[in-house]
């Protein structure tokens, strides 16, 4: 009897990637979507073509290079767009993709992003992605007044696994608070049909004021919070592939599919590291198997995107708000580190992260641009007075 020719436990590493890519952050995707106007049919649509784009390219970069490739979406991005597109149209919103995309595939293409980031300091760039997560991880809590029991057991269960599994803590919350939403009658199971929705075509609408105060934060928090910690994840594993053209076809991909709510495509860093680890397969020469296992696994989730959305559509607002939260609390912790780490610096880091997390809107251009700004004048300030 012929062997099955993926092993079952390089299967199992794609599954779970894209399972706890889904579990960790299609709930941030529905917030930023909402906040942008769109409707539970055009939110269906965007999850779909999500999943079909990330399949794609997850597929492409596998295959041509044959190293574990995985992509995602940016969920410190998602995260950004969540906080800074209320009072936004659907049609600025994907002109915001478009763009951030475009300043994306130039900087890959050119070269330009190392010489980019050089000029902003690597604390600044923590501390405004630091302000924009904390909402998150404040609602992670805020969720147990009116919903103790649901959101309680969310905390516990993460908690309990965080001590034993890490991996697998904000699954084993995802778990819990489906026990739990179904139990209590929170869940309604018969309003999620498995369904496949065509995406919507939504024609771009280019503001000054849309591209600098979220486009460009967006585009900087993708680069330094996804792309940035991807190729150094995949380095890190022992996969040593050219960087320009993975952030090119990812960033080609993502703006081709905008008008269709694909917001980004990048490399992807917690998730791809299932895939590249031993558990995946023990010969590391096999383990782009696993990665293409989730490129399978993302096309089936994009086919039934409307069925995700509906999912999250059925839970209850606090089972979102506290999976966000507890998904988005290592990122937010980490953010933090890094932002006060250097005693010199840290006093422009600390009020690039007090601006944007107060959400002041100066000119129609959002906290985060603004915390940049602000943090990036004191850097200047005490470094020229060291100095």
């Amino acid at each position: 009897m012929r062997a099955f020719p993926v092993p079952l436990p390089t299967v199992l590493a794609g599954f779970v990637a894209v399972l706890v890519g889904y579990a960790s952050s299609a709930a941030i995707i529905w917030q930023a979507a909402e906040a942008a106007g769109a409707d539970i049919q055009q939110i269906a649509g965007w999850l779909t073509m999500l999943g079909i784009g990330m399949g794609i390219s997850t597929l492409a970069l596998t295959l041509w290079y044959r190293a574990p490739i995985l992509t995602a979406w940016s969920t410190p991005g998602a995260a950004l767009l969540a906080t800074s597109l209320h009072g936004s149209t659907l049609n600025e919103a994907v002109g915001v993709f478009i763009f951030a995309s475009a300043l994306i595939l130039i900087c890959a293409a050119t070269g330009l992003f190392a010489r980019l980031m050089r000029l902003i300091p690597h604390t600044l760039s923590a501390a405004m992605l630091a302000g924009i997560l904390l909402r998150f991880g404040l609602d992670a809590f805020v969720s147990l007044q009116g919903h103790f029991l649901l959101c309680g057991s969310m905390l516990i269960s993460w908690l309990l696994a965080k001590a034993c599994a890490p991996r697998y803590a904000v699954v084993a919350a995802l778990v819990a608070g489906l026990v739990i939403s179904l139990a209590t009658g929170e869940l309604k199971t018969e309003s999620v049909p498995l369904d496949v929705v065509m995406p919507v075509f939504t024609a771009p609408h280019f503001s000054l004021s849309s591209l600098l105060s979220v486009g460009l934060p967006f585009f900087l928090v993708t680069m330094t919070s996804q792309n940035a910690p991807g190729v150094a994840t995949l380095k890190a594993s022992g996969y040593h592939v050219p960087v320009s053209p993975l952030i090119v076809v990812t960033a080609v991909i993502a703006l081709l599919l905008a008008p269709f709510g694909v917001f980004s495509i990048c490399i992807a860093a917690i998730t791809a590291a299932i895939c590249q680890g031993a558990q995946a397969h023990p010969d590391p020469a096999k383990r782009w198997l696993a990665a293409a296992a989730a490129g399978v696994f993302y096309l089936l989730a994009g086919i039934f995107g409307g069925s995700i959305s509906a999912l999250l559509t059925a839970l209850p607002l606090a089972f979102i708000h506290t999976l966000a939260g507890l998904a988005l609390l290592s990122t937010l912790a980490g953010s933090l580190h890094q932002a006060l780490s250097h005693e010199r610096e840290r006093d422009a880091a600390i009020v690039t992260f007090l601006v944007t997390a107060s959400g002041l809107t100066l000119a129609g251009t959002g906290s985060a641009f603004w915390g940049l700004i602000a943090g990036g004048i004191c850097y200047g300030v005490f470094s020229a007075r060291r100095a």
